[in-house]
């Protein structure tokens, strides 16, 4: 990569506030219009998670859901790149990692690669397929599809190199409380999480998947059986008598 055009790009990066998060799914369906996203098939996806907790009124057990945003994390090392036989990987001087649709092969190394779920072979192009925080749109001046539809204010976006830039002025006022998803793979993410292991147990990242895309099945009920250890079963009802009746 040539170092001038680098320090003249942008560094587009993001930081997703799990404390904002209500699980509406507007990001992913936006994602999907907006990329012509095949059925079953996620560049964004967000993630539920039930978890026995307790009332902070009445300290009584209760039931809380956590929410949990995904997508590629435009790794600076990525592991996709390096896995990609054909070289149809690339990262831009912007930071983003694409896919060139002409070279790739439909080997799924990148997918085995990935510890994140965030790349899947197109079922009617036949080739790889992921977020890139909506390039096409960045190069219109306009905000990635997820950034612009979420009704919450839980992506933080933009030029990491600006500091008025969204993710510059949440990062300088939230930066402590910043992490990356899964950084025991040392991806070096462009995107970050704000609530990892506070608003989100961090044992929802075990539900983001390693080596395989994003399942359409993975829901809240994948946690339902953990509930039954924290909560009894309701006692079965007793039947009201009934009176025959006369003639």
């Amino acid at each position: 990569m040539n170092n001038a055009s680098a320090t003249a790009s942008p560094q587009w990066g993001m930081v997703v506030d799990l404390e904002r998060c209500i699980g509406c799914h507007a990001c992913s369906v936006a994602c999907k219009v907006e990329n012509a996203v095949s059925l079953g098939f996620f560049r964004t996806k967000v993630y539920y998670y039930d978890y026995a907790a307790t009332n902070p009124f009445n300290r009584q057990p209760t039931t809380k859901r956590a929410f949990l945003p995904t997508l590629c994390m435009q790794c600076t090392d990525a592991p996709c790149l390096d896995a990609c036989p054909t070289d149809a990987i690339t990262r831009a001087a912007d930071g983003i990692v694409h896919i060139n649709v002409d070279v790739c092969d439909r080997s799924r190394d990148c997918i085995k690669a990935c510890p994140y779920g965030a790349i899947h072979i197109d079922p009617v192009s036949q080739v790889a397929d992921k977020c890139d925080f909506c390039a096409h749109r960045l190069e219109a001046d306009m905000a990635p599809a997820c950034v612009e539809v979420c009704p919450a204010g839980v992506f933080a976006f933009g030029d990491l190199k600006d500091p008025a830039s969204p993710v510059s002025v949440f990062n300088a006022k939230h930066g402590t409380q910043v992490k990356a998803m899964k950084a025991q793979e040392k991806t070096r993410p462009r995107v970050q999480y704000r609530g990892l292991g506070t608003a989100v147990p961090l044992a929802m990242e075990k539900k983001v998947p390693t080596g395989r895309p994003h399942d359409p099945m993975s829901y809240e009920t994948d946690t339902w059986d953990q509930l039954k250890a924290a909560f009894s079963p309701a006692p079965a009802s007793t039947p009201h008598p009934t009176t025959p009746r006369k003639g």
